[in-house]
């Protein structure tokens, strides 16, 4: 019955319009006409127009500003100071130039129009055509809620369609009426609506009720303070579980590739996070480039970037393992230091050709921003990474599963002698794996270089978790380095909020100690050369 009434209300308003004056043309000179009472109605009217001039008018006309010039009893806006007033059209916005002194007068109103120009303008947002505005105006109305808005929110919501602007409608309705005098019954159900809305604006709005002199408002307070609590504590494990997620994905691009160097050849790398740092820096000249020579195409950069780091790491990879690695395996002591060198080697060459400062990755417009998801909000750069990164994973498990390379690498890794003898190019496959390996750790670059500092340290900031992340779920199993990067990620998150982050990780720390002292081979143990031997 609210709704039909105040759909009635609505559209009474906007048939008496064209009755007494249809457009704003002709209401706008009726404002300085009859009493207040008159200019209440002209007021009224103007709003039901729904003419989107119609708010700068009712603003000029309740701070003063909307003036009859005396010459010709023209309505104008006047602005300035006193002295060099100029005066413009309400209706165009055009300059009428200067305004000689007591040359105009202003419109007056009273404490009552102030109310009625306050909730037309209420009105007017709050039935705009675009309904983002009506939107942001409802959410306004439950930051703000003021009781001449009450009738302003009923006419809209008499009218309105779209299903999320109704509910924050309603929700602002609710907390509005909390500010009225309305009976207890109907304050009861708008403390339910509020709570419904949960966050902490409801909370802070039910706070107030919690003492209220009326018990069942104050119990209802309480039963919708606790709901809200309740509420946010889901939300905070779902927004852990979620920051887990967003962790995990990382570790998983850092750590996979190692994971296939590190089960393949049993070469425990200590430049993979430096490879990781080329894949930011290649990101970062791609966009440099596009900056300079085609700005348009800057949010097609990661698109880009994505094959360009891949083959950069790859290549330096190839080169490191072709260079070094292959002269040293069966040393696995004099590997770990040979890569160790390579990686403050590549360090101190990014350092002098780039400098030693952060160098700035921009985001894609299509990455910037974030979304609202309950009373979590994501950003759509991190779920863009979690998506890239289990691409990134599928795309690999189908190369060893479905082609000649990925074959080799299984043969070589179950029993390298037997693989040799059937004719496998071990050499050439220990190459291959190794720039795959690199080429991956160049796409972790990509997608880190949009939620970190670009700078010749990158990579030390991710090389222990990797390790942490292959060893946990069993070197050269993709599998378990899948579940234990989401696993380590989400209690890194969970434990973060009582230990600390620094605590946290030692305690993950210790955790995988112990485990390991179990479980020497992981959590899904793989058989290869670095496991058998």
């Amino acid at each position: 019955m609210r709704k039909l009434a105040s759909l009635f209300l609505f559209l009474s308003l906007c048939l008496a319009a064209p009755a007494m004056a249809q457009t704003l043309e002709e209401l706008v000179p009726q404002l300085p006409k009859g009493n207040y009472s008159d200019r209440e109605t002209v007021v009224r009217e103007i709003a039901a127009t729904g003419d989107e001039r119609a708010a700068p008018v009712l603003r000029a006309l309740g701070d003063r500003e909307l003036q009859v010039r005396e010459s010709d009893g023209a309505v104008v806006i006047v602005t300035g100071r006193r002295g060099s007033q100029t005066a413009t059209d309400p209706l165009t916005g055009a300059d009428l130039g200067p305004v000689e002194r007591r040359s105009t007068e202003a419109i007056k109103i009273n404490n009552g129009l102030r109310r009625v120009i306050k909730a037309a303008l209420g009105t007017l947002n709050l039935t705009n055509p675009d309904p983002g505005r009506r939107l942001s105006a409802a959410n306004a109305a439950f930051k703000s809620p003021d009781p001449d808005q009450l009738e302003a929110i009923d006419i809209a919501l008499g009218v309105e369609k779209d299903p999320g602007v109704a509910r924050a409608l309603e929700e602002a309705r609710a907390r509005t009426l909390l500010e009225t005098e309305a009976p207890v019954a109907d304050r009861v159900d708008a403390i339910k609506t509020v709570a419904a809305r949960g966050g902490s604006e409801a909370l802070a709005a039910l706070g107030a009720y919690r003492n209220s002199p009326e018990p069942e408002i104050a119990l209802a307070a309480e039963a919708g303070i606790t709901h809200v609590e309740r509420a946010r504590a889901m939300w905070a494990q779902v927004q852990n579980i979620w920051f887990g997620l967003s962790l995990g994905s990382v570790l998983l691009l850092a750590a996979v590739g190692l994971a296939i160097t590190f089960g393949v050849m049993g070469v425990i790398n200590m430049a993979h996070g430096e490879l990781i740092m080329i894949g930011a820096y290649t990101t970062f000249l791609v966009q440099d480039v596009i900056r300079e020579h085609a700005h348009g195409l800057f949010d097609y950069s990661l698109l880009i970037a994505t094959p360009a780091a891949f083959l950069v790491a790859g290549a330096i990879g190839v080169g490191i393992e072709r260079g070094i690695v292959r002269h040293l395996y069966g040393r696995p002591l004099e590997t770990l230091l040979a890569t160790w060198g390579v990686s403050l080697l590549l360090q101190q060459t990014v350092r002098t050709i780039f400098g030693p400062t952060n160098q700035e990755v921009g985001n894609p417009s299509w990455m910037s921003g974030a979304f609202q998801f309950g009373e979590m909000t994501v950003t759509w750069n991190r779920f863009y990474i979690i998506i890239f990164a289990v691409v990134v994973f599928l795309g690999l498990l189908t190369l060893l599963r479905r082609t000649a390379l990925g074959l080799q690498m299984r043969a070589v890794t179950q029993n390298r002698a037997m693989a040799a003898e059937m004719g496998i190019p071990t050499g050439r496959v220990d190459a291959l794996t190794f720039g795959l390996g690199a080429g991956i750790a160049g796409l972790a670059g990509v997608a880190l270089s949009q939620i970190d500092n670009v700078s010749p340290n990158l990579g030390q900031s991710y090389i222990i978790d990797s390790f942490l992340v292959v060893v946990f779920g069993g070197a050269g199993n993709l599998w378990g380095t899948f579940a234990a990067a989401f696993s380590l990620g989400i209690a890194n998150k969970f434990l973060e909020p009582w230990a600390g982050a620094v605590l946290g990780k030692i305690l993950i720390l210790v955790f995988i100690i112990l485990f390991i002292q179990k479980r020497p081979r992981g959590l899904f143990p793989q058989r290869g050369r670095a496991v058998e031997s």
